[in-house]
């Protein structure tokens, strides 16, 4: 098989469809303006690709253990509805976190290359740009998967974007493949069921939420003191008023009501357990245990990051090339839906991003007892075996 062969190159170079030319007025931007597009497409593929692996190794490579099992009330266990419960196979979050980078190094990709489009001017744009009516970057299926598959809920997408019968009403299999993507487990709660399982969660055992919640208490106590040594008042108001507002946030991560209540306005997107756990892999990233758990953390939040730069580039292209008054090709106001877009709502792990509010200084950071060194010293999959429990009772 010859290389063009191999890679269809027939179909591949041939698909560029000049709707100028057909119009008798070839217009030279419009080739750039859809490879550029089409390079975006294949690109959203790898990234479904990707994903769609990732996903696979975080909900389907897993362990199972009857329930009935003696030590299957460990917090490291997650109960399913069937009866059986699960554990990742820690073998598995190597991979992850390859094919996480892998990613962001597409988004990276996408990113700069907005600047390449930028080099068609808005007169030449203007040009052609008639002829694309109805077509719109809206109506990119593959985008819409990829936002659902990580994440992206439809009650948190502007209202202009949260009906999608209208754009792909034509097409059934599109409207399947979205109630699909809608359906089925998104990245984000993948990984929440993966961060309830953090060791040393569990309160009969190492109980980091309530070391970890009398360490944050010690702290604003030890801030209040200090506040009110402060000689000067205007500074003691300025730093007690700080330390309420310090307080009522870490209020709402030790009262689940609180959480809850901020997940349901959308200000919150992981569960009560699974921030507790991105707490504490964030505390003990340093412990060899947490270093890769930590790492896919911070690469979730790079793609997050990379997906808004993304769409910042995308509306700055669009308020260059049509202004801010235009509506856009597909209906949607153009560059008014496109800003709308940059809100925290369209952000899938807006939690890991406000983790640095409930960091604490090193020194306070409970110290892991004997029996949780011992813990994240043995494989994952092992912590249930009789053996783990002989070499537990051991050390103690």
């Amino acid at each position: 098989m010859l290389y063009n062969e191999y890679l269809c190159l027939d179909k591949i170079l041939s698909a560029q469809r000049l709707l100028s030319a057909e119009y008798n007025n070839e217009i030279h931007d419009e080739h750039l303006f859809i490879i550029t597009h089409q390079a975006y497409e294949l690109w959203f593929k790898q990234i479904i690709f990707e994903l769609d692996s990732v996903k696979a190794l975080f909900s389907s490579e897993f362990n199972s253990y009857d329930a009935s099992n003696k030590f299957s009330s460990n917090h490291s266990i997650t109960k399913q509805d069937n009866g059986v419960s699960y554990i990742l196979k820690e073998s598995n979050t190597l991979e992850i976190l390859r094919r996480l980078n892998r990613i962001v190094l597409i988004l990276k990709l996408l990113v700069d290359q907005v600047t390449i489009l930028e080099t068609m001017t808005p007169l030449d744009f203007m040009a052609f740009r008639d002829y694309l009516c109805p077509a719109s970057g809206f109506q990119s299926l593959q985008f819409r998967l990829l936002e659902n598959k990580l994440g992206v809920k439809r009650e948190h997408r502007v209202k202009y974007n949260q009906s999608y019968m209208r754009i792909f009403g034509r097409d059934p299999k599109a409207i399947e493949a979205i109630k699909r993507s809608e359906e089925e487990h998104s990245l984000s709660i993948l990984v929440q069921k993966w961060l309830t399982r953090t060791p040393g969660l569990e309160a009969h055992d190492f109980d980091f939420w309530g070391k970890y919640k009398r360490s944050v208490e010690k702290m604003l106590t030890e801030q209040e003191q200090a506040a009110h040594k402060q000689p000067k008042q205007q500074i003691k108001e300025h730093l007690l008023a700080n330390l309420r507002s310090r307080q009522a946030i870490f209020e709402t991560i030790f009262n689940e009501s609180l959480h809850n209540a901020l997940v349901s306005r959308g200000e919150r997107k992981f569960s009560y357990d699974a921030l507790q756990g991105a707490i504490m892999i964030t505390l003990y990233r340093d412990e060899p245990r947490f270093n890769q758990p930590h790492q896919i953390l911070m690469t979730l939040m790079d793609i997050d990051s990379l997906i808004t730069k993304w769409r910042y580039n995308h509306v700055i292209m669009v308020q260059r090339m049509i202004g801010s008054q235009q509506l856009g090709t597909g209906g949607s106001s153009g560059y008014h839906y496109l800003k709308s877009t940059l809100s925290d709502r369209y952000k899938i792990f807006l939690d890991l991003f406000n983790l640095s509010t409930f960091l604490i200084p090193r020194h306070m950071i409970p110290p892991l007892t004997k029996q949780m060194k011992i813990k994240l010293s043995i494989a994952w999959s092992d912590w249930n075996s009789e053996d783990y429990q002989n070499k537990v009772g051991d050390s103690l």
